[in-house]
């Protein structure tokens, strides 16, 4: 993450939140970077790094139901928050897979009206960030809040 100026933003909290489909875990020992393991609840949070980096790995999600309509699905998605400065600079948006059947019927997708803004909620399939036989990964545009600007393009793998 980058602030206005394009410098890093050093310990910039980041947190991430998602539903849990249920499948078993890929075996790998606990001492491998970005290990997951029984441990994963579906949330995290981290701090940017010197480099204004950081990094999530995950379980993908799968869409689940909510009553707000009759056969009502949410698409797979993991929710962001980014704390900016101050508390009213926090930032608390979701990040979609691309592909998915279910964005026609999303409110809160089709709630964002600029096609190109809607778009930029849809992470890219990042085949330099999967990990052979162990994760697929994907690379997604989070803007500081602080700065109003688009940050640098940050991994994410399933």
């Amino acid at each position: 993450m980058l602030d206005a100026s394009g410098r890093p933003v050093v310990g910039q909290l980041i947190e991430i939140w998602q539903g849990q489909r249920q499948r078993p875990l890929p075996s790998r020992p606990r001492s491998a970077p970005g290990a997951a393991g029984p441990e994963l609840t579906g949330a995290g949070r981290c701090l940017t790094g010197p480099d204004g980096m950081y990094r999530f790995m995950t379980v993908k999600p799968g869409p689940y139901p909510w009553r707000n309509h009759h056969n009502a699905w949410r698409p797979a998605h993991i929710h962001f928050s980014v704390f900016g400065t101050a508390f009213t600079q926090r930032l608390v948006t979701q990040m979609y897979f691309p592909g998915d059947p279910l964005f026609g019927l999303d409110p809160i997708f089709g709630a964002v009206v600029d096609p190109v803004a809607r778009q930029r909620l849809i992470a890219h399939y990042d085949h330099d960030l999967t990990e052979p036989e162990y994760a697929t990964g994907y690379r997604w545009t989070l803007w500081s809040p602080a700065a109003g600007e688009p940050g640098p393009e940050r991994g994410m793998r399933e």
